[in-house]
């Protein structure tokens, strides 16, 4: 613990970008984002078709993830599997609000309700 807060919560780092780091790279989307309370990768929820948020939770051991949707400020341990409150973290606490769900823009195919789990 630091400051009071679990290892694997930092709020002074700041999110990766405004979409799923992997989804980006690759030209695919997502239905919703997650942020990592670590290091600030934003990833892509696990009913999205590639769910990069818990594949970098798997792959660097940073157990808590927090919803990156305006509106939500929901934690998530990966660890317990359940839902906690958190401090804030740096801005921005969420994607634009002018980038649709699913999104990105362009890159959701029509039929994208059948490829979600």
């Amino acid at each position: 613990m630091t400051d009071g807060l679990p290892a694997g919560i930092d709020p002074s780092v700041p999110p990766s970008g405004a979409g799923c780091v992997e989804c980006d790279a690759a030209g695919g989307w997502w239905v919703h984002l997650r942020r990592c309370t670590q290091c600030g990768h934003i990833g892509c929820c696990d009913s999205s078709p590639s769910q990069h948020a818990s594949a970098h939770a798997a792959a660097t051991k940073h157990p808590f993830m927090q919803s990156f949707e305006p509106g939500e400020d929901w934690f998530w341990s990966f660890e317990t599997q359940e839902a906690y409150d958190g401090p804030e973290l740096a801005p921005p606490t969420s994607h634009p609000t002018n980038q649709p769900v699913p999104g990105p823009a362009g890159r959701v195919p029509a039929d994208w309700q059948e490829h979600i789990h």
